[in-house]
């Protein structure tokens, strides 16, 4: 349920733009499945108003979520976690892991973290969730 999300969220005086923040919280919630494929996210309203934050600062997160395929916005409706991807070709997949690893290293390095220490974390984490195949 999206009120679980609105209470998950946080936002912290970091340096890291405020729709960077929600835009990351909302993937880490959406991975934790908080919210499932289908179901409606909160408004980009509620957002704002929860978060004590501008409308179009949660409107550029929410853009941004709609642009790597997290969320579907449907005028008139709302905003629905979209269904998973279907799987990538090798060679797809090559491309979709290589730029993801470009784009987390470089929210690592806007956030001051060691890239190496990332990289461990994430595998420790990646070996205790059940992979999505």
């Amino acid at each position: 349920m999206h009120t679980d999300l609105l209470k998950s969220l946080r936002l912290e005086d970091s340096g890291v733009p405020i729709y960077v923040q929600l835009r990351e919280q909302i993937l880490r919630s959406l991975g934790a499945g908080i919210l499932r494929p289908g179901e409606r996210m909160p408004t980009m309203r509620e957002v704002a108003v929860a978060l004590k934050i501008d409308l179009n600062t949660v409107r550029h997160a929410y853009d941004e979520l709609e642009r790597t395929g997290a969320i579907t916005l449907v005028r008139g409706r709302g905003s629905f976690v979209a269904e998973p991807p279907r799987p990538l070709g090798a060679r797809a997949q090559a491309l979709q892991v290589d730029s993801l690893a470009k784009q987390t290293l470089a929210t690592a390095a806007a956030a001051g973290v060691d890239p190496i220490a990332l990289a461990e974390r994430m595998i420790a984490l990646a070996k205790k969730e059940p992979r999505n195949e």
